[in-house]
């Protein structure tokens, strides 16, 4: 019986008892890094600065690339049976940010969205020097994407939408909007817990490839909205065909694709931030 009380001893003390839920982030091998400065003079010094500047850049026009071109692949084909269709279409967005962002995180944050850049932002994760000038080479990457798209194809390209982003027929501007902010509200809450490293800290026995549910929830939101907007969700991706297509139609509705993706961004830093990230009960001793 003595041995039986010595090893029920050794396993209380080998097993502690779980963390109630909601202090579990209080884990004394996490430390909270530093907000990030809003304005950082000495970073556009660094070539790392810039590095991360082309990195953005060279995702993003690889990413309209290839979409782009699945899209045309889809339209111009009357047939949607023999084609990919909109799986296909869904599939080619959240594949190509599943690559993209295992290629670029170590480099630049694998961003290649100004509206997930924006909700970094607002989280502190990078000052607003290195948030503008993600902002600028994404949507330059997205131009010469599109560009490179419509060069190889031009007829099928401006005669079937360039895969410039409207709100379809059968559906208003404000259910395009609420679709936008939606959509692009779950890329990125799926980017903020993908990536939060309290959270890694807390469930490292839980293996977790970041890029991998973030491709998914780009592929899901896809499936839902393409009927509605064609799905922008990205402001890079939706000003990029715009500019390259130039035609009215496409122009009309581009305002919803960067006020509702921008909303939808600031929304979920803001949950994520002050909602899932509070310990709202700490206990005092």
């Amino acid at each position: 019986m003595e041995g039986k009380e010595e090893d029920v001893n050794l396993g209380a003390n080998k097993f502690s008892e779980r963390q109630p839920i909601g202090t579990a982030a209080q884990d004394k091998d996490y430390k909270e890094p530093p907000p990030a400065p809003l304005f950082e003079p000495g970073e556009i010094k660094s070539w790392s600065f810039y590095r991360a500047g082309i990195a953005e850049f060279v995702a993003t026009f690889l990413f309209l690339y290839i979409t782009i071109l699945t899209v045309m692949g889809v339209v111009q084909n009357g047939n949607r049976c023999a084609t990919v269709g909109i799986q296909g279409i869904a599939w080619a967005f959240g594949g190509m940010i599943f690559a993209l962002v295992y290629c670029t995180a170590g480099i630049s944050g694998g961003h290649i969205n100004p509206a997930v850049t924006f909700g970094l932002f607002l989280a502190r994760k990078l000052s607003l020097t290195r948030a503008l000038f993600y902002m600028i080479m994404q949507c330059l990457g997205a131009i010469c994407g599109a560009g490179v798209v419509k060069g190889f194809q031009k007829g099928v390209y401006e005669s079937n939408g360039g895969g410039a982003n409207v709100v379809s027929h059968g559906y208003t501007k404000g259910s395009g909007l609420g679709a936008e902010i939606i959509g692009t509200f779950i890329l990125v809450y799926t980017v903020f817990s993908a990536t939060d490293a309290k959270r890694s800290a807390r469930d490292s026995h839980v293996p977790i490839l970041a890029p991998l549910p973030i491709g998914f929830a780009v592929f899901l939101v896809h499936l839902a909205t393409i009927p509605i907007t064609g799905t922008g969700i990205n402001p890079a991706r939706s000003l990029g065909a715009a500019i390259i297509y130039n035609r009215d139609h496409a122009w009309d509705d581009q305002w919803i694709f960067w006020v509702g993706p921008f909303v939808g961004a600031g929304l979920a830093a803001i949950y994520h931030q002050i909602v899932i990230r509070a310990i709202p009960f700490k206990s005092r001793s």
